[in-house]
């Protein structure tokens, strides 16, 4: 999968600010709807959009699914066992990617690494300057059963890319690949934007990944 980023001039401060933005500028949805593996059938109805700006990625995800959790408290917990969109990347020529996963109610995980094994987690001061608003709020809850709809939006900035000195993301070409999971909800499940050919469920998987070509 291919997809073109748009940029929004200027820099913007207000998370809950960039749904409204990005269909002020007519940044649109792309589906995340891909069943990889047959023992986990499950597809929530999913859709991201993507934008950058001056010193930022502007991300921005619905889902409607069947229930909700976000049982992680703090940031670099285990986001992913919660209702949990993700966004892996890798931002330079190396090979290092990051995987930045955001649970329903915002709590935030951070790694980098060329691999699976041995990654390195933002700390901190890394989390800290990533942007985050929810439409279920930010506090943790246990699951909720029954069909739910759920927005999250993030303000990405470059430095986030912390192993790495991104000034800017214009003309860039990115490897990257967006996700929905739920290892421990009701109905556990992985779907993704491009699709994965691994036989068993694994995101890491950056040989899979689609391209972003930054305008």
């Amino acid at each position: 999968m291919e997809l073109k980023v748009k940029k929004i001039a200027g820099c913007y401060s207000d998370p809950e600010a960039v749904p409204h933005l990005m269909d002020e500028k007519g940044i649109e949805f792309n589906p995340i709807n891909v069943i990889n593996w047959e023992s986990h059938p499950y597809k929530p109805e999913v859709k991201f959009r993507i934008a950058y700006t001056d010193d930022a990625i502007l991300l921005h995800y619905r889902v409607k699914e069947e229930s909700v959790r976000a049982v992680t408290a703090e940031d670099n917990g285990n986001v992913w066992t919660d209702s949990c969109v993700e966004f892996f990347s890798i931002p330079a020529g190396d090979g290092v990617y990051y995987n930045f996963e955001c649970n329903c109610a915002g709590t935030l995980l951070i790694g980098s690494g060329a691999e699976r094994k041995g990654r390195i987690r933002g700390d901190k001061s890394v989390t800290d300057q990533i942007l985050r608003w929810s439409s279920l709020g930010r506090e943790p809850f246990e699951e909720r059963e029954g069909e739910t709809e759920w927005e999250i939006a993030i303000i990405l900035p470059f430095k986030a890319y912390f192993r790495h000195d991104i000034k800017s993301m214009e003309g860039a070409v990115v490897r990257a690949n967006f996700y929905k999971c739920g290892d421990l909800q009701k109905t556990p499940h992985y779907v993704s934007w491009n699709p994965i050919g691994r036989e068993t469920p694994a995101f890491h998987a950056p040989e899979y990944f689609g391209t972003l070509y930054f305008e």
